[in-house]
């Protein structure tokens, strides 16, 4: 089967937001990461012409800068099931902008998928498999791998303090699914209380949730760093064989 296409997915209808309101300082470029281009497109094309592909779509919500002049021009902005939705400061924001503007469309116990736009290698089976396994779920749950390298936890300077039992830890991917009004209210609680909010399930967990892991693939990897778009070309190319 074409690692890109669903096994399985649920008849349950899902919506998307996508935060795409940063400006990726690590990748060292003067524009947004996810302008940059990635095979023929930029990235954030490559990765919502994937998450377009979900059968069961009702629409995806991206969330860009106020200022930001080079969405529009893209010809994926204008799809019918694409909404744009100003963004925030952080990420946090940008997502709970996303979830306000559904307010309308969804119930309660909606499901509701965050996806990074810098994720572009996501595949639709690995979506239909985090739906899938957590369609009866209460609370929701992330896609993430298991830590293979050694950690070391290094303190001022480099110097080595420890190393680190990397049993029972994951690396945390994306999309993440959780029920809509526990998510939105989760974010609304923490932003108050100005928290440290670095993923979606970050924010329940914080509020005493206890968010399941998928697991995921090694392929969906996120462009933080500029050899990352090397490797993400090489995996498109790979899937799409």
């Amino acid at each position: 089967m074409n690692p890109t296409s669903a096994n399985t997915v649920s008849a349950k209808q899902y919506w998307v937001v996508v935060p795409a309101a940063g400006m990726g300082a690590r990748m060292g470029s003067d524009i947004p990461k996810q302008y940059l281009r990635l095979g023929a497109k930029t990235i954030i094309e490559q990765t919502l012409e994937r998450l377009l592909k979900i059968p069961s779509l009702c629409g995806i919500v991206v969330t860009v800068a106020a200022t930001d002049l080079r969405w529009r021009e893209l010809p994926v902005s204008r799809h019918p099931l694409i909404h744009t939705v100003a963004g925030g400061s952080e990420r946090a924001h940008s997502v709970l902008n996303g979830l306000e503007y559904l307010q309308k469309e969804l119930q309660p116990e909606d499901w509701v998928l965050v996806h990074d736009a810098a994720r572009p290698c996501i595949t639709l089976a690995n979506i239909a498999s985090l739906c899938g396994q957590l369609e009866n779920d209460p609370v929701g749950g992330i896609l993430a791998i298991q830590v293979k390298d050694t950690l070391k936890q290094v303190e001022t300077g480099k110097d080595i303090a420890r190393t680190l039992d990397r049993r029972g830890l994951w690396h945390a991917q994306t999309p993440q699914l959780f029920r809509y009004q526990l998510l939105r209210d989760c974010l609304q609680q923490t932003l108050a209380r100005n928290e440290n909010i670095t993923d979606e399930a970050s924010a329940l967990e914080l509020c005493g949730y206890r968010p399941k892991v998928i697991e995921g693939r090694e392929d969906n990897i996120k462009i933080t760093r500029p050899e990352d778009l090397l490797l993400a070309d090489f995996i498109l190319q790979h899937q799409e064989k």
